[in-house]
Parts: structure tokens; C-alpha cells; sequence
């Protein structure tokens, strides 16, 4: 599928059929190819939201990509992939188990969108390789990870205004920012993921948030990939 005169083609490409001490060494070897610093387009103009539900018992991996035009925020495209879950739940592990179908989805696609906010971590992760980061460093497009919940590190009182935002720390790095995107909800964490720094990654997740706590990008995808 094309952007433009850009193909999708994926990089660094390994086997996802493996054993969980596998997934942890090829986790190891991509995460040095993570760039956590803005390699944006110079105009972003499709944002798009990742996300993933199962179906038949987990037995099958649905996979939802929801295009938006930014910065309306109205959805222009979408796709849905499925196929057969071939990875357990193992925290940590995520990408494993979604990404496959997720790549599926993202080459159901008219045209590649600028931007991925991805339903999951990035950076913040115990080995710095979430989802995000990994299915970037794979499609080489930009991504930024938008956890609902921790998997790691600790954090302060967030304040509650819309906007407000902590450091969250591992091992006294700061691996990503739990972000109040709406007073009266809780925050959600946010992560570089792949050609996106922090800083950044924060301020599209909040141009992404109209009225929920969530991006708009990954309500959509969201309600794609439960429906």
C-alpha cells in the first residue's frame, strides 16, 4: 500500500511463532533500533489509531486500523485483519501476539497514514521494546504508544486538569509521562514509540483528545476491533 510514492515495507523481520525466551532476545536486539527522536513528516496530515480484540475464545486476533484526517479528527479509512492467534498472553510480550495481524491490517490500507498512536507501550516497557516501538522499528512509520494501564516504572500525583502530566520512571529513567487528558478521569501513559520524542508523542496524544479520555485515533480503533 502507498503513501504518496511510499510502500509499506517491513524491516528487521523475524519469526513471531516462538518460544517466550526467544520473543525476549529478539526484543533485545531491536530495541537499539528505536529512535525516540522527531523524524516526522513535515506535514502530518492522516493520524491513525491501532488497536486489537479477540475473537472465538483468543483463538483469533482481530486487528483494527482507524484512519483520521487531521486536524478534523474525522475517520477518512479503515481496516480490520484477522488470523489465527499464534502467541499466549504473556505481559510484556504483547507484540507477539497482535502485531502480525496488526501488519495485515495496516496493508488493507489506501494510503499509510503520517502518524500511528498505538494501543500499548512504547518505550515505556521492562526492555524498552513495546508494541509501539516495535511495530515501528518493523514498518519504519512513526508511532507513540497509548497505554490504558502501567506495565512498569512509578509515578506522582498526577494534578487534575486536563493536560497535566508526571514523569514515569523505571530504574531512574524517565521511560514515559502518565497524562491527564480530561479532569475527573485517569491519566494514561504515554510513550515514544519509533521517530517520535516524548515531548512530542505527548502533544499529538493531546491534539488527538477531544472529549474523552482517550484519543480519538484509539476510540475508533477501539470500537473497530470489539465490535
Amino acid at each position: 500500500m502507498t503513501r504518496g510514492f511510499m510502500t509499506l515495507e517491513l524491516h528487521h523481520v523475524h519469526p513471531w511463532n516462538v518460544t517466550p525466551q526467544e520473543a525476549i532476545a529478539i526484543q533485545n536486539r531491536l530495541r537499539g533500533l528505536a529512535r525516540r527522536e522527531d523524524d516526522l513528516p513535515a506535514e502530518i496530515r492522516r493520524v491513525a489509531g491501532v488497536d486489537v480484540g479477540f475473537e472465538e475464545n483468543g483463538a483469533v486476533t482481530r486487528a483494527a486500523v482507524a484512519v483520521l484526517d487531521f486536524p478534523e479528527l474525522l475517520l477518512a479509512e479503515s481496516a480490520i485483519a484477522r488470523q489465527p492467534t499464534v502467541f499466549p498472553y504473556i505481559p510484556g510480550l504483547l507484540s507477539f501476539r497482535e502485531i502480525p495481524a496488526i501488519v495485515a491490517a495496516l496493508e488493507g490500507l489506501r494510503i499509510l497514514p503520517d502518524l500511528l498512536l498505538v494501543d500499548g507501550q512504547g518505550y515505556a516497557h521492562p526492555r524498552r521494546l513495546g508494541i509501539a516501538s516495535h511495530l515501528g522499528v518493523l514498518t519504519d512509520l512513526p508511532t507513540i504508544g497509548v497505554g490504558k494501564t502501567r506495565l512498569v516504572g512509578t509515578y506522582g500525583e498526577v494534578p487534575d486538569r486536563r493536560g497535566a502530566g508526571v514523569p514515569l520512571v523505571d530504574r531512574g529513567e524517565e521511560i514515559g509521562v502518565v497524562l491527564r487528558t480530561r479532569a475527573g478521569t485517569k491519566p494514561i501513559y504515554v510513550s515514544a514509540g519509533h521517530r517520535v520524542s516524548l515531548p512530542t508523542a505527548v502533544d499529538w496524544v493531546m491534539w488527538c483528545t477531544k472529549r474523552f479520555r482517550l484519543p480519538e485515533t484509539t476510540r475508533q480503533a477501539h470500537r473497530l476491533a470489539s465490535g
